[in-house]
């Protein structure tokens, strides 16, 4: 390895070769030295460990000295896994987070979630298709496309916000029939979704509160914006992403300036009136399962056309 390369960040998608044995629970022998593998996770900021994904699905954490790229050792390997350039392959790509809910302020980072769409090839692979790629340098996650709808038909509110983020950086035209189809997926399951994960923080907060006697702002603005966006999804049959309205207030909370007293005062009237949101929705009980199975055949053909990445 050269000096170069040994500094290089590579990124998700990445084919590798293990350099040491991978070993499971029990220091058991999962997969021999020279195994090929994609990467599925770059380091965060401070580490030095790659997420790398194997064709059985195991997945184990390398450092770099510990795998090589796969190309220099192509002309070795018989077969192998086909090209795959990550980039062809997404069809949406969007600004999330603080950017895309009207909150960021100057030190807010720019975070970008999508959608890739797996080649034929890798779909139909010993690797299979990795259900999610994540950049920890670039800020960017990509689900396969399966994964993704999976996820919005639950809907999972961080997969619903993508799909109704104001700032859209990449659509194809298959992104595109996707965003025509978003209301499909909206039912009344936001209530459940969205109203869980509120209450994941709240419990996390109280936790905080006894233990360590403090409180966690940024997850209580969060929480809020939950509610928030959450009730307004069950009245407009659309996600509000933006939350400017009540920007001011929210930042407050995460800066701390408002007392936990009050933000409890506000967290319980914003539940109360998630609930009454939900007695008066139009929302469907269930989204609509067919036309997502539908738009997934349809991309999955088209991914195999002679031509496609």
């Amino acid at each position: 390895m050269s000096p170069m390369e040994d500094t290089l960040l590579f990124s998700a998608g990445t084919q590798v070769v293990a350099l040491v044995a991978i070993h499971g629970p029990n220091s058991s022998l999962v997969h021999p030295r020279g195994a090929v593998g994609i990467i599925t996770r770059t380091p965060v900021d401070g580490e030095s460990h790659y997420l790398i994904r194997f064709p059985d699905g195991f997945e184990t954490s390398l450092r770099r000295e510990e795998f090589d790229i796969l190309k220099l050792f192509k002309d070795r390997l018989p077969g192998g896994a086909a090209a795959f350039d990550l980039e062809a392959c997404i069809i949406y790509r969007c600004v999330v987070g603080s950017r895309a809910y009207g909150l960021e302020t100057e030190d807010s980072d720019t975070d970008r979630r999508g959608i890739y769409l797996a080649p034929a090839e890798l779909e139909w692979s010993l690797f299979g298709a990795p259900e999610q790629f994540e950049d920890n340098a670039a800020q960017e996650c990509f689900w396969e496309l399966q994964k993704f709808l999976v996820m919005a038909l639950r809907a999972n509110p961080n997969i619903l916000e993508c799909l109704y983020s104001p700032l859209v950086d990449k659509v194809t035209p298959l992104g595109g029939e996707l965003l025509a189809l978003r209301e499909r997926f909206l039912s009344q399951m936001v209530f459940q979704t969205f109203n869980g994960y509120a209450m994941s923080q709240f419990k996390k907060i109280e936790q905080d509160r006894r233990n360590h006697g403090q409180v966690r702002w940024k997850h209580a603005m969060h929480l809020l914006r939950l509610l928030i966006t959450g009730a307004a999804t069950l009245r407009e049959a659309s996600v509000p992403v933006r939350v400017t309205a009540s920007r001011d207030r929210l930042l407050a909370v995460k800066r701390g300036g408002i007392p936990w007293e009050e933000v409890e005062v506000w967290r319980r009237e914003l539940h109360r009136d998630f609930e009454k949101a939900l007695a008066g929705t139009c929302l469907p009980e269930r989204p609509d399962y067919e036309a997502a199975n539908a738009f997934l055949i349809r991309a999955r053909r088209e991914m195999a056309q002679p031509g496609r990445p």
